[in-house]
């Protein structure tokens, strides 16, 4: 964690590294943070966007001292991966294509969304895909990498992740808190009047679910049913014995939104009663920086292995022509993450474009 940020209160202390890499561990998204070779760097200032096009972003930051980064591309039809040993660096480090979508079937369009994990000893990218030939099924899906580099190696298709329905199902995260390893996605449930809710369940196995599947969160609030009733991209970060869960809202415009539901470390997640909603959105769409439709997080820890990184995408300007899902200009956006007295996230506002 960072000691503050421009937004952060100045007397914030910075917490005990163990204490971080504990809260790091318990974190699937922050599992990996390097060792103590790099935890003399400072946090570095950063460039934004970070990389342009390229929406929906993931950075895994892993124990190899190099930063993955992924996201969707705007084309819809591949899977991208590049590394660096500094979040700078990906703006400007080799891009590889490690997955193309089918000509046909399951996996022939929407290619949305990707997070690339370590687990277990392997690699592990989860994505959205729709057939081909009916492009709006969209279910989850998983491939695997047993290389210990994931640009090399060859990645093989697990095949579909199932759930309780077959409906439209996306943006899924996976994370470990307290020894049990979870997935949280965004699904349709039958009979229910929204687009996608927030679930969660336990997991067998990297593309498995066991046990049930439980609701956290659907749309409620005004800001949440903007355009459609939508919560989706969730992303987990575990600090200061609570467990946060980010996830956006609303059409994707700049309308879209983060909200935040909280649940006590000690308590057990899959039971809704433990998650706290904010009635209010975190993180938003603002004038004064000139960036719009803030959203599809995920969390990484900065060079100097204290600082925590928001990453997320936004547009450098609100109006857009046509459909949104047509506009290539979500652009992969950085910024460091501040903590407030009580211990909850301050996300501030998306910073303006760098000069």
């Amino acid at each position: 964690m960072s000691r503050r940020t421009d937004d952060a209160p100045e007397d914030l202390e910075a917490p005990d590294r163990r204490l971080l890499l504990k809260g790091a561990a318990a974190a699937g998204a922050l599992a990996a943070v390097p060792g103590a070779a790099h935890a003399a760097a400072p946090a570095a200032a950063y460039t934004n966007p970070l990389v342009r096009n390229r929406a929906d972003p993931h950075i895994n930051r892993h124990t190899d001292g190099y930063y993955y980064f992924t996201a969707t591309a705007p084309e819809y039809d591949r899977i991208v991966l590049r590394r660096s040993r500094t979040i700078n660096g990906l703006a400007t480090a080799a891009e590889s294509v490690i997955w193309t979508k089918h000509a046909t079937g399951d996996m022939g369009a929407h290619i949305w969304a990707p997070e690339i994990h370590r687990i277990d000893g392997k690699w592990y990218v989860y994505f959205a895909a729709a057939p081909a030939e009916s492009v709006w099924d969209i279910r989850i899906w998983v491939l695997e990498n047993a290389h210990p580099n994931p640009l090399r190696g060859t990645w093989a298709e697990k095949g579909q992740l199932k759930t309780a329905w077959e409906t439209f199902s996306l943006d899924a995260t996976t994370f470990t808190h307290r020894g049990t390893r979870y997935l949280a996605w965004a699904q349709h449930e039958p009979d229910m009047d929204n687009n996608t809710a927030l679930w969660l369940s336990e997991m067998a196995n990297p593309w498995t679910l066991t046990g049930p599947q439980v609701r956290l969160s659907t749309s409620e609030y005004d800001w949440e049913c903007v355009g459609f009733k939508v919560n989706e991209g969730a992303s987990v970060i575990v600090r200061n014995g609570r467990v946060f869960m980010t996830y956006s809202a609303g059409a994707t415009d700049a309308n879209y939104c983060m909200g935040l539901l909280t649940a006590d470390a000690d308590d057990d997640l899959m039971d809704p009663a433990s998650w706290t909603k904010s009635p209010v959105p975190v993180f938003a769409s603002d004038d004064t920086t000139g960036q719009y439709g803030p959203g599809h997080n995920s969390f990484t820890v900065a060079e100097d292995g204290r600082t925590d990184v928001l990453v997320y995408h936004a547009r450098p300007y609100q109006e857009i022509d046509g459909d949104p899902l047509h506009n290539p200009d979500r652009h992969t956006r950085v910024q460091r993450l501040g903590w407030k007295r009580d211990g909850t996230p301050d996300f501030g506002v998306p910073v303006a474009d760098s000069v």
